[in-house]
Parts: C-alpha cells; structure tokens; sequence
C-alpha cells in the first residue's frame, strides 16, 4: 500500500532501496531506528545493520534533501494545479537529552519541556495541507525570523508567482510585515486587536457593537493595510468561559494566600489583579467588565483586496497546518528525538517530511472515494494484510499471491492499487 504511493508520487526516483524501507517503516511502524532494524528483518527478511542505518542517515540529507523536496512540490502542484495560498507555522522538537549544541538549543517550548535542547521546524502547506516545504531552525530562533528565508527559497527553486501567505499573529513582528510588503508579498495574518492603539480600540468597539453571529466590519489602517473583525456567537461563549474559570483560580490562589507580588506578571488573567500597599491583591472588576467587551471578536490583518468573508475563510484554513503537526507528532512519532548529530536530526525530519507526504496523498484517495476511514485506520489494516511467495516444483521463479482481505482491506487495497489482481 505505503510502497504503491511512494512510487505513485514519485519518490521512486530516488534509486536508494534503504530510504524507501526506511520511509514506508515510518509510514507502518514507526518506532526508533533501532526497532526499525527489528521491524525490517521481521517483516521484509532483510538482515541491515543498525550501523548502516545511522551512516546512511549521515549522508541522507545531503544526498536526497533537495530532491525530496522538488519531487513533494511537484506533487503539491499537480494535486492543486495553482498555488496561491500557502500556510506558515513553526513547532518545537525536543531532544531527550541536557546538553546544547550549535543546532539543538534550550528556548521556548510550545510543549513546556523548557529544560529540553529543541529544534524549530517551520512548515510551508498549500491547501488543504499538501507539503509544499519546510526548514530547522536552532532551537532559541524567534518564529518570525523564519517565514521570508523559507518563502525566499522556495520561490527561488521552483519559480512559481507569489502567493498570498497566511500565518499566526505570533510568527510575525511589524519588522517582518514590512519586509513582506517590500517583496511583493500578500499577507493574512492573525491580529492583536486588544494591543492596537486606543483610537483604533474605540472604532472596533464602536463598529462592532450589536454584531450579529458571522458578521464583521472593515477598518482602513493608516498603513492602507486593512483589519478585519468578525463577530461569532461560539467564541464568544469561548472567551466567556475561559474568563470566569480563570478568576476562578486567582480567586482561589488569593484565599489560599499562595499569590505573592513576586509571582505576578501581565499574562493570562493575572491582567485582572490589581496590587495596592505593599502586599494586597485583589481582582479588578473593572477590567473584568472592560475585558467582556472584546467577547466574540477575532481579528484579521490583511493587504489583500479580498472581501471579508474569503479574508477570514482563508485564515481558518491554518487548521490544516495544525494538524500536519498533529499528524507529525502522533501517527509519524516524529517525537521526541534521541539523535544528537546535526546530519541524522536533519535526515530524520527528512524521512518525516515523506511519510507525511504520502500521508497527504493517501487521504486525498480515501477522501475522493468515500472509504469511510482514516489514513491512520489504514495503517492498521496493513498490519494484517499478508502475501504468500512461493515456488511450484516446475516454475523458473518465485510466485506472489495475497491472502484473503477483510471487506475494509478490499476497500483499502482497490483504492491505492486499482486493478491489480486480488
């Protein structure tokens, strides 16, 4: 199944068998190198050493990187025919291990392993989350620092027009806004609009007031980019709900008399503290009440000359970059990370970056032809889907034929195979 894909993409081109095992392994089982080598004999009767794997990882990324990469563009572009939008989003990889080097560096963690040397990876999707690139990055990079060096790059490679770019308000300084105007960039991005100035707060507060659920309004920056605010009955019952349980527990860090003037800061609900003498906390209703009327509005910042509605449809779409992560993290197992040499960490992601690929493809199949299941559902199934060779007494070669499917394996199989015979 996973084998069929790696070919149908077009991965194939890359004459190395070692790298197609090592990708449909991730694919199947992903485990650690160690237990591929366990999974490879066990499974595909091939003795490899473990010390072949790492040297062959040693020199992965040199060899196969660059060609990886234009063969999943490549198949992003067919599969999409345009580009243009693309997705940006960084995570963080840890390492199990203390020490830093000149890659692996102790910074913030988006998974709270603070102590852990980590990795910056920065994803570039197109719709619907088709791989279109990505970079490492040290582990102590700023998020923003990193979307015009891969956007730069790639377009440089492949020559495609620019495309609007949609990413997270976290990712992007004003710095980095300018830096996109400067190239010729479109940008929609996610907006601070309680961090504008307070001329720009009052219009918001004042345009938006008696919204209705799905509607938003437009106001004209003095930079001729455009913010867009939308008003949701959902997010609105969100933010009321996360407001009320986080005074709930300053309230009662407040009782217990564990909340000191040493452990306050501006984050979160802390904002609604007030301090007065030399030691008295007490919650401000004030900015409570002042809080409940930003309840329901999400702003968008955009250059774009696109209606409102699209504005918003366009950023929603960054989900599907969330969930490249999810899927990079959980099914692949991209995490955590026991290497420690910067060329098998790179060729490590590498491998991922395949295998998510094919990952992509094999949901777009199920998807178009209504299977009814997930390509990690048809992971399992592979795990019990068996071929027997063999060799009749009078045959100058071996055989193949597989064992009988359970009804969803037919399924399975009939969508990635097509007609070969059962």
């Amino acid at each position: 199944i996973f084998g069929t894909l790696f070919d149908h993409i077009g991965f194939d081109a890359i004459k190395d068998d070692l790298f197609r095992h090592i990708v449909i392994a991730r694919l199947a089982y992903p485990v650690s190198k160690l237990k591929t080598v366990d999974y490879l004999y066990r499974y595909q009767g091939l003795k490899i050493e473990v010390d072949t794997i790492y040297r062959f990882l040693d020199r992965l990324n040199k060899t196969h990187k660059e060609t990886v990469e234009r063969i999943a563009f490549e198949h992003t572009q067919k599969t999409l025919q345009n580009i243009t939008v693309v997705f940006y989003d960084m995570t963080t990889l840890y390492f199990e291990a203390e020490d830093e080097d000149d890659l692996r560096k102790i910074g913030f963690s988006k998974d709270g392993k603070f102590q852990n040397p980590q990795i910056m990876l920065g994803l570039l999707v197109g719709e619907n989350g088709y791989p279109i690139g990505y970079d490492i990055f040290e582990g102590n990079t700023f998020e923003g620092h990193t979307l015009l060096p891969i956007l730069e790059s790639i377009i440089s490679k492949y020559g495609f027009a620019r495309p609007i770019v949609v990413a997270d308000a976290g990712l992007l300084s004003c710095d980095n806004l300018k830096n996109l105007v400067d190239k010729k960039y479109r940008f929609i991005i996610g907006a601070r609009i309680k961090n504008e100035n307070d001329e720009i707060k009052q219009k918001i507060l004042a345009e938006t007031k008696g919204l209705l659920d799905g509607q938003s309004i437009v106001l004209v920056k003095s930079d001729k980019t455009r913010l867009v605010i939308s008003y949701s009955d959902k997010r609105r019952k969100k933010d009321e709900y996360n407001r009320k349980k986080g005074i709930k527990k300053l309230e009662k860090k407040i009782k217990s008399g564990k909340l000191t003037k040493s452990s306050i800061n501006n984050h979160g609900y802390n904002k609604f503290l007030e301090l007065s003498g030399k030691i008295t906390v007490t919650i401000n209703d004030d900015k409570i009440k002042d809080d409940e009327s930003w309840d329901g509005l999400k702003g968008y910042l955009t250059n774009t000359e696109l209606p409102p509605d699209k504005v918003i449809e366009n950023y929603h779409h960054l989900w599907q970059i969330e969930k490249a992560f999810r899927i990079s993290k959980t099914d692949l197992r991209i995490r955590p990370i026991f290497h420690y040499r910067k060329n098998r960490i790179s060729a490590h992601i590498c491998i991922s970056f395949v295998a998510y690929t094919i990952i992509k493809e094999l949901e777009r199949l199920l998807n178009e032809n209504n299977a009814g299941f997930s390509p990690k559902r048809a992971a399992e199934l592979t795990h019990t889907m068996y071929e027997l060779e063999y060799l009749l007494p009078h045959s100058q070669k071996n055989s193949k034929a597989l064992l009988k499917l359970d009804a969803e394996q037919q399924v399975l199989f009939k969508i990635v195979c097509g007609n070969r015979v059962l």
